[in-house]
This record gives structure tokens, C-alpha cells and sequence, in this order.
């Protein structure tokens, strides 16, 4: 038994049959009033007709290029592995997302990161650009495809606003004079400068120094430093952070930063702060012992 079942109505009251339960469907009860009844009576009780989808799908492309577009521009964009400079990290031909995002608050890039960023001026000059069709370049303005008409480069952060870094021929990097442990990234075989060492050099504040994992096919900062930033990148050329290796699918791979730059007293900043915290300590006790002297001096010598 179920609860649908309509209550018996009382003898004479005239509400036998379920019509009489006005109140039960929300309705007038009258008859002829329109409700729930599917006829048209005036404007107010017409039903609705539902948009052909024919109609609709113009307006929903619409909501996805919008939608797709303002990605581009604030969230994420496809970028193009277009050469063997980062291997074995990424492979020529493979899609990495860049977040645009971080850097609208303010971020930095960081050392270790992999950044794309528009050429400084000069680093591509010999590289021809390819002349897209109409489609990939309507693909790529709303990011659904790489652009292929700007110039763009992608290296990794190896020092940042303020660091030293530089390498000897048969040595390491070093930034701040700690040498990196570059065997997780770099490519299989290479040496970490031997083709182009250098150094040191002192990174200007707003800018940061880049290298290719593949050091001896990577024409980076160690080749640029007879231009203007001597090698080194503007963060505002800076597109984003490559975070994720989206393509092709048997490359899936998240783009971390590795280990080596986080070793402790690597920023240039940590290795002034022991110097500051024992100035700061010091300086209570110069300030106790000068007192102390002229204490003395005035009990030997009063008036």
C-alpha cells in the first residue's frame, strides 16, 4: 500500500473525486482556468517552445571562442616544442601548457623553472618563420593551437635577479656559489658548459640567466652575452611557466622543478642573512661594552 491513495471524502461534503482537491495541485480548482490543463488560454498560460538546436548552436560556438580566447590570454596556452634544445626533458614536436596566470599576480619566474618567453632581441634572427594558413591562425589566436608566427623560446631558470652563476670548463654551474647537481635533466652525456663556459656574471635585478637541458645544442644566455642584457632575459618577455607536457598523450608529464634548486644557501639573499643576523646581534653588545667603558672612565676620573 502506498501513500498515494486519495482519502475517502466525508458523506455530503461534495469532494469525492480528486477534481474536488483544488489545494492538493497548487491550483484555482476552477474549471477552465488554464493551469496544467496544456491548452493556450492568454499569453501567461502558453507553454514555452524550445529553441531549435539549430538555432542555438551559433550561440554556444560563440560562448566557447569567448570562453577559449579569455584561457588564452589569462589562464593557460599551447606552446610548441619547436626544437631538440631541451631534450631529454621535451622532445621536438611536443605541446606543453603555460600558465599565464601566476605572473599576473606578481610571480617571478624561479630557478629551475621551464619558461617560455618572446626573443630578447637577436637570439632568433636566423630563424625563418613559417607562414601559417588562415585555419592555424585562427586556431591559434583563440589558443587552441601554438602560434607559429611569434618568436618564442623555452629554457629553463638557472638564475634569477641578483644570483652569480658561471661554470668552468670540466666544472659545474654554480649559482651563488653553489654547484648544481644537473644529472636528473640535463641531457644524457653532455657536460654541463664544456662547449661555453663562463662567467661569473651578476644577474641584474628583473632579469634571469636561462640554458637549454641540452647543453651542447642550445644556443642560451652563455651565447647572447655580447647583446644587449649580456645574455640575460627581461621577466617581462617572460610568457609563463611550462607546467605539463600535454601532448601527445604517451608523453603526459608534469613539469617540476628539481631538487638541486632547493639545496639550502643557494639564494643569493639566504647567504647575506647570516652575515645581517650577526650584525644585528652584534650590535646590543658594541653598544653594552661602550657604556660600560664610560662608566668606568667616569668612576676613575670624577668631575
Amino acid at each position: 500500500m502506498t501513500n498515494d491513495m486519495t482519502k475517502p471524502a466525508a458523506p455530503g461534503s461534495g469532494a469525492g473525486t480528486e477534481s474536488g482537491s483544488s489545494t492538493e495541485y497548487g491550483g484555482s480548482g476552477g474549471p477552465g482556468d488554464g493551469e496544467g490543463d496544456g491548452e493556450d488560454d492568454g499569453e501567461a498560460g502558453r507553454p514555452r517552445k524550445q529553441r531549435s538546436f539549430w538555432k542555438e548552436l551559433p550561440l554556444l560556438i560563440g560562448i566557447a571562442l569567448v570562453l577559449a580566447l579569455l584561457i588564452k590570454t589569462f589562464l593557460v596556452q599551447a606552446f610548441s616544442i619547436p626544437s631538440d634544445s631541451m631534450q631529454d626533458t621535451l622532445q621536438r614536436g611536443d605541446r606543453v601548457l603555460v600558465d599565464k596566470l601566476t605572473p599576473w599576480f606578481g610571480a617571478e619566474p624561479q630557478r629551475g623553472e621551464v619558461v617560455v618567453f618572446h626573443d630578447p632581441g637577436g637570439w632568433l634572427e636566423d630563424t625563418p618563420t613559417p607562414d601559417p594558413n588562415v585555419a592555424q591562425k585562427f586556431l591559434s589566436f583563440i589558443g587552441l593551437m601554438p602560434s607559429a608566427e611569434e618568436k618564442d623560446l623555452i629554457k629553463r631558470v638557472i638564475a634569477v635577479g641578483g644570483d652569480t652563476v658561471s661554470c668552468d670548463k670540466g666544472g659545474k654551474v654554480k649559482v651563488n656559489g653553489h654547484a648544481l647537481q644537473e644529472s636528473g635533466y640535463i641531457y644524457p652525456g653532455n657536460t654541463p658548459c664544456d662547449d661555453e663556459p663562463f662567467g661569473p656574471i651578476k644577474v641584474p635585478d628583473g632579469r634571469i640567466w636561462v640554458m637549454g637541458d641540452h647543453r651542447q645544442n642550445s644556443l642560451d644566455s652563455r651565447y647572447h652575452q655580447s647583446l644587449p642584457g649580456n645574455g640575460t632575459v627581461s621577466t617581462d618577455e617572460v610568457v609563463g611557466r611550462a607546467i605539463v607536457v600535454a601532448w601527445p598523450v604517451n608523453r603526459w608529464d608534469a613539469l617540476s622543478v628539481p631538487s638541486t634548486f632547493d639545496q639550502s644557501g643557494l639564494s643569493a639573499a639566504a647567504g647575506a642573512a647570516p652575515v645581517a643576523v650577526g650584525l644585528v646581534g652584534a650590535f646590543p653588545l658594541v653598544l653594552w661594552r661602550r657604556k660600560r667603558r664610560t662608566r668606568g672612565l667616569t668612576e676613575r676620573n670624577p668631575g
